[in-house]
C-alpha cells in the first residue's frame, strides 16, 4: 500500500525513524520488500533523478506498482530524492509519487523559500507531500556535489520561518552528515545540539536526515579483499540513530551502505565462480544479502514491528 510520507512520520514521530531507501533494479526492489517484510517495517522507496534516467522512469514505477501486488501487506511511501523544480513538478503530475524531495539548498535563503513554495502549492493541491532542505550537506552523490568548504549546518534561527513560509512538510537538515562512503575521519558526529535547537523552534515537525550511511567496515573491509579501493570509507555511527529519533528525525535517507552491499557481492561471487557468466546467481545472493541488510537497518532505526501499528493509525 502506497501512503504518503506524512502519514507514515505521525506514527514514528518522537519513537523511531522510517528507513528511506534508494533504489535502481529489480534486485533492489525484491531485497529491499523482502527486508521490510521480513522485519515488519514500513519504509520510504527514493527515486533519485539517476535512477530515474539508469534505465527508464516508467519501469522502476512499474516494478514498485508489481512489487505493491507482490507484497500486499507493504505500507509504504514512493518518494522523488534530491529534486529540481521541473523534475518535482513533472512527479506531481505524474499521479504516482506520494512525496517529493525539493533541493534548493544551493540557493539563497529567499530563493530557496520561493521555489520550496511553489513545489508545496502544486503538490498539496494533489494531496502529496514535499520535503525541503535548509543548509547544505557535503559530500558527493549522483548529481548533488558540494565541498566541504562549502557546507553549512541548518541555522536553527531560520528553520520556523523557512518551514512556515514555504510551507514544506518535512524539513531536511544538516547536522553533520554528508553524502556518499567518505563522511567523516577521527571522532566526528552528529551535531545533537543542533537539532535539539531546531525541535525546540518546531516541536512535532517532521526532520529528515540525509546521507546517514553507517558504511560498515566489514563490507569495506570484505569489498577490498575482493579487490577494491575504499580506503578511508566511514560513516555514520547506527547507535545515533535513535537518539536522532527522539528528536524529531522521522526519515533517515540510507543509499551508500546499499551500494556497498551490492559492490561486496557481486565481487565476491565473481572473484568465487569465475567461469560463471550468468547475472542471476550472484543477483539472487544479492537479493537475500540486501533482504539481510535491510532488516539490521531497521532494527537500528527503531522500525522495526512497527508495521500493524502503523495500519492501525491509517484507519482512524
Amino acid at each position: 500500500m502506497i501512503v504518503t510520507t506524512k502519514e507514515l512520520f505521525k506514527h514514528a514521530y518522537g519513537k523511531y525513524a522510517v528507513g528511506a531507501y534508494n533504489i535502481n533494479n529489480a534486485e533492489q526492489v525484491m531485497g529491499l520488500f523482502r527486508g521490510n517484510m521480513d522485519s515488519k517495517a514500513p519504509f520510504i522507496v527514493q527515486l533519485s533523478k539517476g535512477a530515474r534516467s539508469y534505465t527508464d522512469k516508467r519501469m522502476l514505477e512499474a516494478m514498485l506498482r508489481a512489487a505493491d501486488e507482490i507484497f500486499p501487506d507493504a505500507i509504504f511511501a514512493v518518494h522523488l530524492d534530491h529534486g529540481d523544480e521541473a523534475t518535482c513538478m513533472e512527479c506531481i503530475d505524474s499521479g504516482f509519487y506520494s512525496s517529493v524531495m525539493i533541493d534548493a539548498s544551493h540557493a539563497s535563503f529567499d530563493e530557496n523559500i520561493a521555489i520550496t513554495k511553489r513545489v508545496a502549492d502544486a503538490a498539496h493541491a494533489k494531496g502529496l507531500v514535499v520535503e525541503a532542505e535548509l543548509g547544505q550537506l557535503g559530500g558527493v552523490e549522483e548529481h548533488v556535489s558540494v565541498a566541504e568548504s562549502d557546507a553549512k549546518l541548518t541555522d536553527p534561527a531560520q528553520a520556523k520561518e523557512f518551514v512556515t513560509r514555504s510551507g514544506c512538510d518535512s524539513l531536511a537538515c544538516a547536522i553533520g552528515t554528508s553524502h556518499g562512503a567518505f563522511k567523516f575521519s577521527g571522532s566526528q558526529g552528529l551535531h545533537f545540539d543542533v537539532l535539539q535547537e531546531i525541535q525546540k523552534r518546531l516541536p512535532g515537525f517532521p526532520l529528515v536526515m540525509h546521507g546517514s550511511s553507517s558504511v560498515p567496515q566489514d563490507e569495506v573491509a570484505r569489498i577490498n579483499a575482493a579487490g577494491g579501493k575504499l580506503a578511508g570509507a566511514k560513516g555514520v555511527d547506527e547507535k545515533q540513530f535513535l537518539p536522532a529519533a527522539k528528536l524529531g528525525v522521522t526519515k533517515i535517507n540510507i543509499d551508500t551502505d546499499g551500494r556497498l552491499v551490492w559492490c561486496r557481492v557481486h565481487r565476491e561471487e565473481l572473484l568465487k565462480h569465475p567461469e560463471n557468466f550468468d547475472l542471476r546467481p550472484p543477483g539472487k545472493v544479492f537479493m537475500a544479502e540486501y533482504a539481510k541488510y535491510i532488516a539490521s537497518k531497521n532494527a537500528a532505526l527503531g522500525s522495526t514491528g512497527q508495521l500493524d501499528g502503523v495500519r492501525a493509525s491509517l484507519k482512524k
